[in-house]
């Protein structure tokens, strides 16, 4: 009688789940140990969870912040930007609205454009003046 190639292969994984040390079958300290890598997986991953969460609320909390700002920012633009405010600030500075009269069309534009300036005249050097 010739024995099967299965019969072979129960015979070595029956030997393997009945191997002991110390009178702790192997596959009992695999599993062991597997339980174990499991739970120091999850617990890094939940660690890094954390910390993920922790930069999604800073970054929240930054992105709160700077819409405060754009809004304040727009706030004092428009107040800045007020007709009146600005009607104000020219009379005060002596400006005030252009004629109507005072507006040039496009054939008066070269009459409006404003003469080159005419180059200084040489005059004689301080040291000269204070001489005489």
């Amino acid at each position: 009688m010739t024995a099967s190639p299965f019969a072979y292969r129960k015979s070595v994984l029956q030997r393997l789940f009945d191997w002991k040390v110390r009178g702790v079958r192997w596959i009992e300290i695999i599993g062991v140990v597997l339980v174990a890598v499991m739970i120091m997986s999850v617990y890094v991953a939940k660690a890094a969870a954390a910390r993920e969460s922790a930069k999604i609320a800073e970054l929240e909390r930054d992105i709160r912040e700077t819409n405060q700002r754009v809004r304040l920012l727009r706030a004092e633009a428009a107040r800045l930007e007020q007709p009146a405010r600005l009607e104000a600030l020219s009379r005060q500075a002596g400006l005030g609205p252009v004629d109507v009269h005072k507006q040039g069309g496009e054939g008066t534009l070269t009459a409006l454009a404003p003469e080159p300036a005419k180059p200084a005249e040489p005059s004689a050097t301080p040291a000269a003046e204070s001489a005489q």
